[in-house]
């Protein structure tokens, strides 16, 4: 941002570029998107889908069930095989056409993230330029998807190689939709899959914009097919469907396991991104400046909606007093306001009904014996929407709900602990395990730290950089078929936010783009099925 713009004019010219935006979205509705066309529910059925910032109806929206839901998966099994015995070559570069489609919008799809999410415009602004970065990330992976293994013995050359495993199915969540939409649509293509892309009900409005630029960068019609709807109407039809082959899924923890329910029948293989209630470390060895930065940001920034935001703040007693004093002066600086609004750093939730989840752990930590320490109520913000006060709990302890549940919001839950095995007790003691992060100036300690999450060190992950350690990545109870795993060196864009104007914010590049690596080679691999020559 030019510093010497000032950030009503900012604020002005996102609305601006918003108004044309918003009444074409009006007139024309959202449809679906099967095999290359717009196209209405076949039962004509639609459904609206408001802004939460004032409750504004932003579109009418096809409301999809299992007839359309067959329709797009008859057209993704119709382009499969032309897709998948496409050039890799082709391939690639039609996904960095995709990219470049994305990145000539990249102001648009802000602004509407914002108005159709809630999410603050400084966290929205990079949301498409990373989205066309996950296609070129795997643009570049179309020649090597195919890769197969050489492995000799005493009696047998044994060599294999992976084939795509056909039409798969993306059900893509509410939070940063087009962003992580792309997360999951863009590895599926490079392998050679085609698919059927289920949005969120709450934010179907980027998801029909990807859907439009994957047509007009000439991606052939049926290889991206979306269907908009409920989840237990087109959610579920799609994971039943006989022609999808493989599932992947953003979402809550009990979603994931209706999912894998409805797909066993057809023996569908599943690649999961659940909820979690992650940790944050923070030893007395620290740096703690750049430490608070961290825990701000953390679960703040995107108004605490999203998996991997630390919800759990863990601080060493020797410290704890201290370091809660300036948390608790941080989170009472953060500017609730008005999402394409670059001083907002928290907007609306996303859905009335996800606010009325959030403001019940108010009353929840009140009757666990914990003290609301910043926050504790809705918030009157612009337009009258969906709005919290971030939220500081301090005096919990592990068994509490409020340590133990994903409230997925603005809302930190502080627990002190003794030493490091206690550290390792009280983060360990919940039923996720989706990521971790630790704070500390002693690296054999944040490495200890690594094997001790849960024993899962195949899938730990460690950054490192000057008096801290980011570590300690697992997945859910649900564990999912070994497969190689390989982490890719590459530097992409990411973003950086100082909230409350205070101190250098945690960069979320470094850390973010790792765990995204980590999960971009696992989507990779999800999609090819590995066959013995």
């Amino acid at each position: 941002m030019d510093k010497a713009t000032p950030k009503s004019d900012l604020f002005k010219a996102n609305l601006d570029r918003a108004a044309p935006l918003l009444q074409q979205l009006r007139a024309d509705g959202i449809g679906h998107m099967i095999d290359g066309k717009i196209v209405p529910s076949i039962s004509g059925e639609t459904f609206d889908t408001k802004s939460p910032i004032d409750g504004a109806v932003l579109a009418t929206v096809a409301r999809g069930n299992a007839e359309d839901i067959d329709r797009a998966a008859t057209a993704a099994a119709l382009a499969f095989k032309s897709w998948r015995d496409m050039s890799a070559s082709m391939r690639r570069k039609l996904l960095h056409r995709v990219a470049d489609a994305i990145e000539d919008r990249a102001d648009d799809i802000a602004v509407l993230e914002c108005i159709d999410t809630g999410q603050a415009h400084r966290f929205m602004a990079k949301a498409a330029i990373r989205a066309a970065e996950n296609f070129r990330f795997f643009a570049g992976k179309c020649a090597e998807a195919r890769d197969g293994l050489n492995m000799p013995s005493e009696e047998h050359w044994n060599i294999s190689t992976r084939v795509p495993i056909g039409p798969v199915g993306v059900i893509t969540p509410w939070n940063t939709p087009f962003m992580l939409s792309t997360w999951k649509i863009a590895p599926a293509l490079a392998a050679g899959c085609t698919v059927v892309h289920k949005p969120a009900e709450w934010s179907p409005v980027t998801a029909d914009l990807l859907a439009k630029l994957v047509k007009q960068a000439d991606v052939p019609d049926g290889v991206l097919n979306s269907v908009h709807g409920f989840g237990e109407e087109a959610g579920k039809a799609l994971t039943e469907h006989p022609a999808i082959k493989a599932i992947g899924f953003v979402g809550e923890s009990t979603t994931g396991s209706a999912i894998m329910a409805q797909g066993a029948p057809t023996l569908k293989r599943v690649h999961f991104e659940l909820g979690g209630k992650n940790p944050v470390i923070v030893f007395d060895d620290a740096d703690l400046d750049r430490a608070l930065d961290a825990v701000v940001f953390m679960i703040y920034s995107l108004n605490g909606e999203r998996c991997t935001s630390s919800s759990r703040l863990l601080i060493q007693q020797s410290i704890a007093e201290k370091f809660m004093e300036k948390l608790a002066v941080r989170v009472k600086a953060l500017k609730v306001g008005h999402p394409p609004d670059p001083a907002t750093e928290i907007g609306p939730l996303i859905h009335e009904r996800h606010l009325a989840k959030v403001c019940s752990y108010f009353d929840v930590a009140r009757k666990d014996g914990a003290v609301i320490a910043v926050g504790g109520k809705a918030h009157d913000g612009p337009g009258g929407g969906h709005y919290v006060e971030p939220t500081l709990v301090i005096g919990a302890h592990t068994k509490m709900r409020v340590a133990q549940e994903e409230v997925f919001g603005p809302f930190l839950t502080a627990i002190p602990f003794r030493d490091e095995a206690d550290a390792i007790e009280i983060a360990n003691d919940v039923n996720y395990g989706l990521t971790g992060y630790v704070w500390t100036g002693d690296m054999g300690r944040a490495l200890r730290r690594c094997r001790c999450a849960g024993g899962r060190h195949d899938l730990a992950e460690l950054r490192e950089c000057p008096a801290s350690a980011d570590a300690i990545r697992r997945h859910e109870g649900i564990r999912h078929r070994p497969r190689r795993r390989r982490l890719f060196v590459r530097l992409l864009h990411g973003n950086q936010a100082c909230l409350a104007g205070a101190g250098h914010a945690q960069d979320s590049t470094i850390g973010n783009l790792r765990r995204r690596r980590f999960q971009a080679t696992q989507s990779l691999e999800l999609l090819m099925r590995n066959c013995a020559a």
